[in-house]
């Protein structure tokens, strides 16, 4: 596809035939075969108005320094700041990476691909992390409020991605998961449960998973 400097707005349409290839590609990994797997380099989340980190993740090892991954994000925010992302994902390139990225009311979200990768594949995880989170944070994509439930936004990263392999990029599927996991008692469809119920859901699933 056709790739600048400068950021590309994605059309909504693009996202019908992207739900498509997702489906072709995450059929069951052990039928990809020779078909080229997608890979995520990393997702941020940052402050939109210093670029300080509120949250990341990264699979690639180029990124695991720490030291390379504050070099990149300052970078990443002197390349995207002042770039309203609001309703459609936009795209720019940043040292031999793709990258997608949409705003919330005072942070910027973040997907990191592979120069080669599908810009589309790549906003349909963007697309799935920022709903997911907009829907169990009740459309409070704020930096207070996603520092105070980052228990709630690691396990929303898990849920969508591992090691650099796209696990899920349905939003509603991903929120329902982080939010039932570990949780006592029947379950409770996402939009019942209140922000609290899902802090201390997301709270006792880790707790389980590190006696694990």
């Amino acid at each position: 596809g056709h790739r600048a400097d400068s950021p590309v707005l994605l059309p909504w349409s693009c996202r019908v035939s992207c739900a498509a290839e997702l489906l072709l590609l995450g059929c069951g990994r052990e039928r990809v075969g020779a078909m080229a797997t997608p890979r995520i380099k990393g997702l941020l989340i940052l402050d939109s108005n210093d670029g300080s980190r509120v949250h990341a993740k990264y699979f690639a090892k180029e990124l695991r320094d720490a030291q390379v991954q504050l070099a990149f994000e300052r970078n990443l925010f002197t390349k995207t700041r002042g770039q309203s992302a609001r309703s459609d994902a936009e795209i720019v390139m940043l040292e031999n990476t793709v990258c997608v990225f949409r705003s919330g009311i005072d942070v910027t979200f973040y997907v990191v691909g592979a120069l080669e990768e599908n810009e589309l594949v790549l906003v349909s995880v963007l697309d799935a992390m920022y709903e997911a989170l907009n829907g169990i944070l009740r459309s409070h994509l704020e930096k207070r409020t996603l520092l105070d439930n980052l228990d709630l936004v690691l396990l929303t990263a898990d849920e969508l991605v591992d090691g650099g392999l796209i696990l899920e990029s349905d939003p509603m599927a991903i929120a329902n998961r982080v939010l039932m996991k570990g949780a006592t008692g029947p379950e409770v469809p996402m939009n019942e449960l209140t922000i609290s119920q899902a802090w201390q859901s997301a709270r006792e699933q880790l707790a389980k998973s590190f006696r694990n």
